[in-house]
């Protein structure tokens, strides 16, 4: 029994001299995938991720998100066995992409508000692309067409929502009385008094976070800061990882095995690339699903695609990882979650491809363009007000849904 820890610690020893010894051997392509790491962390997701980060941290201590939960709760529990609560983080998530979902979860879990299941049900479906990468970098950056984003949006968005629905089996059934104090404490409630409940648990969590909003900005920018410091380092770290893996030629072997892969589905084996860079990096596997050879359909392209973003890549889960370390989340359901969603939108792609032919050119105007090579102006333009404006759009749909369930309850209650 003791030989196993002692097992995965040689093995983890002997990888990372192998590492090291790539490293001494290609000196000058890991300082290039340093760079180019950089580079993305730097023109990309830092000023993508950090007002996010920040706002939510505020939104937690002002109570808007206590405020949500309360207003979410008659939908989110019956539909995805998560708390009310959980509909803010999956707006949040929709809104501003991988890891901000996470975050919100751990900070959930440190404040008691959900469990260990409910968590790992809450960040497995809510850890999505942010519609800005989705649509300004892959579709129009990397295919060179804004009228994949729509097909790309809603097979990786519509495939989160019903991986939700899969995830609600994840874990033990409620007990009875479990399930009698969730149902007396949402549903069925008049929705003037869902109303008022959600303002008083909004002034209840102000009263308990105590901090005035300079101390609760100033702890914001901190958390933001540190956070994204450790998102930057998994980046360059992975990319030097793929860059010497890929200058020793180890990548050739995974080249194979992908290889086979693909020919058992039918795809083109050249996409073979995209499909290795995306399991290690979300932003690498998308361009080159993007720059594949012009003799492949984009139908198998923009799937691949879609794999791409929904799969994440490793580097994106070393980051939940890292943010769920502190709390009693396990990574295996979020691993299989992954993989599901990264299938479960490929077919999607498939499926929606024709119906949303026509609907793509009516829409590819209205979508915003951005020039990726200059990264940093664009995003800094176009993440917040798109990112806010889809964070809004989220969370006034589903309060909509959820004040509308809870008067079809009152209204059955009354029939009955």
């Amino acid at each position: 029994m003791k030989s196993k820890p002692f097992l995965s610690v040689y093995m983890i020893a002997f990888l990372l001299v192998a590492l090291l010894g790539l490293m001494v051997v290609f000196p000058a392509e890991s300082l290039r995938a340093s760079l180019k790491g950089l580079a993305i962390w730097w023109d990309v997701l830092f000023p993508a991720l950090f007002p996010f980060f920040v706002i939510s941290e505020m939104m937690l201590g002002v109570g808007i998100v206590h405020f949500f939960g309360t207003l979410l709760d008659p939908l989110m529990r019956p539909i995805f066995r998560i708390p009310g609560i959980g509909g803010f983080v999956m707006a949040m998530g929709f809104a501003a992409g991988y890891p901000v979902a996470a975050k919100l979860t751990s900070q959930l879990w440190n404040q008691g508000l959900v469990n260990r299941e409910e968590g790992e049900r809450l960040v497995s479906f809510t850890t999505t692309s942010d519609p800005i990468f989705l649509i300004g970098a892959v579709s129009v950056g990397f295919f060179h067409d804004a009228s994949l984003a729509v097909v790309l949006a809603a097979a990786h968005y519509g495939s989160a929502v019903v991986l939700g629905l899969f995830m609600r089996f994840h874990g033990a059934k409620p007990s009875h009385a479990q399930a009698a104090a969730n149902t007396a404490a949402s549903p069925g409630t008049p929705s003037a008094n869902l109303f008022v409940r959600a303002f008083n648990t909004m002034h209840d969590a102000r009263m308990r976070d105590g901090r005035g909003l300079g101390e609760m900005l100033l702890q914001g920018i901190k958390s933001a800061l540190q956070l994204n410091m450790v998102v930057g380092g998994l980046v360059v770290f992975f990319s030097v990882v793929m860059e010497v893996m890929t200058s020793a030629h180890i990548m050739n072997f995974c080249y194979i095995g992908i290889n086979a892969i693909l020919h058992l589905f039918g795809m083109p084996e050249s996409l073979s690339q995209a499909v290795t860079n995306g399991i290690f990096e979300v932003t690498l596997g998308s361009k080159a699903a993007g720059g594949a050879g012009e003799h492949i359909p984009l139908l198998y392209k923009t799937a691949i695609a879609a794999w791409v973003l929904s799969w994440a890549g490793l580097s994106v889960h070393a980051q939940i990882v890292s943010l769920l370390q502190h709390t009693s989340l396990r990574y295996w359901p979020f691993l299989a979650a992954r993989f599901a969603h990264g299938i479960l939108a490929a077919i999607a792609v498939f499926l929606l491809w024709e119906p949303l032919a026509s609907t793509r050119s009516v829409w590819a105007p209205y979508l915003p363009e951005m020039d990726v090579t200059a990264p940093l102006a664009d995003w800094w333009r176009l993440t917040l007000p798109w990112g806010f404006t889809v964070l809004g759009a989220v969370l006034a749909g589903l309060a909509a849904l959820a004040v509308l369930y809870s008067f079809f309850k009152r209204c059955m209650k009354r029939l009955v």
